[in-house]
C-alpha cells in the first residue's frame, strides 16, 4: 500500500493514501487527545455541536444545502477510542473530481467546509448556541444510557471499568452522564479552544488527487487553526495481572447471563499474540467457537479480542446462569490448550488465512484504511497492513505458544438474571 505521512503545519500531519479505483475522495480530520474521565464527555459532545452549523451555514438546513451543492457530499462527526487516546473530528466523502458531472474541482470546497466545521462554528456572544449544546447533550446522554440496553456491550463495558479502574483505558469513549450534564455552552466553547490549540491533528486523504494539491487544499482550509504548546501524549501504561483474579457478579433483568473475562498479556510479540488470540477465540474457527459454543453448547456466543496497545485480551460470552462454572472452566481449558500448543494441524494455517485475508481486503475500503492508520498514529505504531501481514506470515508455533503462556487471568465479570439469585 502506497502512502506518505508528513507534518504540514505545527503538529498537523497529513497521511496521503493515493488511490484511483474509488469514485469518491475521502477526507478526515481527527484531533488526538489523552483519554481522561474529566474531559471525555466534553470531547464526545464537541463534534456533535460543531456539526450543527458554521458561520457561513449556521444551521443544519444550510449545511445540508452546501453539501448538496457538492453533489451530495457527506460529512459526519466521529468519536473513537484508540488505546488510551480519544480521537474526535470529522470524516468527509465527496465524488472524486474525475466523476464530477461538469468536471468541477470538489476537493477544495469540501476541505474548506471541513475546516469551517472545526474552526468557524456558529457562536453567539463568544460561546456556542445554547440550544445546540442542550440538544446535543440530550443526544449524548441518550447514547450513554443506551449501552445498558445491549447487555453484551454492557457486560464488556463493566469488565473494562472494573479491570482498568484508575487507568485511562477504563474510561468510556463517550464519557459519562454526570459529566455531560455539567457542561454548558460557555465551558464547551472554551474547551474547544483548548483542545484545538493543544492537540495533535491528524489529517487523512484517500483518492486520486496528487499530494501537493491535497496539501494546498488542507493548508488553506486549516490556516486559522490555533496552535499553542501541544500537549504530549502520555505513555500508555501496561500492568500485570493480580496474584489472585477478581470475580465480580451483578444482577439485572436479563434472560441470558453475560460472562466477560479480562486477561493481561505479558508478551510484546504482537504478531504472535494476534495469532494466539485467533486460535483461542478471534475467529469462527477458534477453539471457543468450535468447542465451547458448537461442540459443548455452553455458550450462545463466545469470542475473544486482543488490544495490542494495552496488552489486554478479553472474552465475551452469553450463557445460561446455571452453566457459569462449566463455561468458565471450559473457556480457561481452551486457553490452556493454546498455551500448551494443543491444536490440530489445520488451526494455525486457518487462523493465519483469516487475518491475512482481512488485511488484504483493507485497501478496498477508504474508511477501513483511514481507521487503520488513525489507530496506528494515535497509539504510536508504524506497520502498514502489508508489513503486518508479512510479520504474521513469519510467526512460528513456538512463538505462538510463548506469547500465549504470558496470558494471565485478571478479572471475571458475570451479569446474571434475577432468577439466578
Amino acid at each position: 500500500m502506497e502512502y506518505t505521512r508528513r507534518e504540514i503545519m505545527q503538529d498537523v500531519f497529513l497521511t496521503y493514501l493515493p488511490a484511483k479505483k474509488f469514485k469518491t475522495s475521502y477526507l478526515s480530520a481527527q484531533f488526538i487527545t489523552p483519554l481522561r474521565a474529566e474531559t471525555a464527555s466534553a470531547n464526545a459532545l464537541l463534534p456533535a455541536v460543531l456539526h450543527r452549523g458554521t458561520v457561513r451555514c449556521p444551521d443544519m438546513e444550510q449545511l445540508s444545502a452546501a453539501m448538496d451543492r457538492l453533489y451530495g457530499a457527506q460529512i459526519d462527526y466521529t468519536v473513537r477510542k484508540k488505546g488510551e487516546r480519544q480521537c474526535v473530528g470529522f470524516v468527509a466523502s465527496v465524488i472524486d473530481d474525475a466523476f464530477a458531472p461538469r468536471g468541477e474541482r470538489l476537493l477544495e470546497p469540501t476541505a474548506q467546509l471541513l475546516g469551517e466545521l472545526l474552526l468557524d462554528p456558529v457562536t453567539r456572544g463568544g460561546r456556542f448556541l445554547s440550544e445546540y449544546v442542550e440538544s446535543e447533550k440530550t443526544n449524548l446522554i441518550d447514547a450513554i444510557r443506551a449501552v445498558r440496553n445491549d447487555k453484551r456491550d454492557w457486560a464488556d463495558l463493566r469488565l473494562m471499568q472494573e479491570m482498568c479502574a484508575g487507568e485511562p483505558y477504563g474510561v468510556r469513549r463517550l464519557g459519562d452522564e454526570d459529566s455531560t450534564k455539567k457542561i454548558n455552552n460557555r465551558k464547551l466553547y472554551q474547551h474547544s479552544r483548548d483542545l484545538m490549540s493543544a492537540s495533535r491533528l491528524e489529517l487523512y486523504y484517500c483518492g486520486s488527487a496528487d499530494e501537493q494539491r491535497v496539501t494546498d487544499a488542507l493548508l488553506h482550509a486549516f490556516a486559522a487553526l490555533p496552535r499553542g504548546v501541544v500537549e504530549p501524549l502520555p505513555e500508555m501504561q501496561l500492568y500485570a495481572a493480580p496474584t489472585q483474579p477478581r470475580f465480580i457478579t451483578e444482577t439485572m433483568d436479563v434472560t441470558q447471563g453475560k460472562l466477560a473475562m479480562g486477561f493481561r498479556c505479558g508478551s510484546r510479540d504482537v504478531p504472535a499474540m494476534i495469532m494466539a488470540n485467533l486460535l483461542f477465540g478471534g475467529s469462527s474457527n477458534s477453539k471457543l467457537f468450535l468447542n465451547v459454543r458448537e461442540k459443548l453448547s455452553l455458550c450462545y456466543y463466545a469470542s475473544s479480542q486482543y488490544a495490542r496497545s494495552k496488552g489486554i485480551l478479553t472474552v465475551s460470552s452469553g450463557i445460561e446462569t446455571k452453566d457459569y462454572d462449566r463455561a468458565l472452566e471450559e473457556i480457561l481449558r481452551q486457553l490452556k490448550a493454546v498455551q500448551e500448543g494443543d491444536w490440530e494441524d489445520w488451526e494455525i494455517p486457518g487462523a493465519r488465512s483469516t487475518i491475512l485475508s482481512s488485511l488484504a481486503a483493507m485497501p478496498d475500503g477508504q474508511g477501513a484504511m483511514e481507521n487503520w492508520f488513525l489507530g496506528q498514529n494515535a497509539t504510536g505504531q508504524t506497520e502498514t497492513p502489508e508489513e503486518m501481514a508479512r510479520q504474521l506470515s513469519e510467526v512460528t508455533p513456538e512463538r505462538i505458544r510463548a506469547a500465549a503462556q504470558s496470558i494471565q487471568l485478571d478479572t471475571v465479570y458475570f451479569l446474571k438474571g434475577k432468577e439466578g439469585e
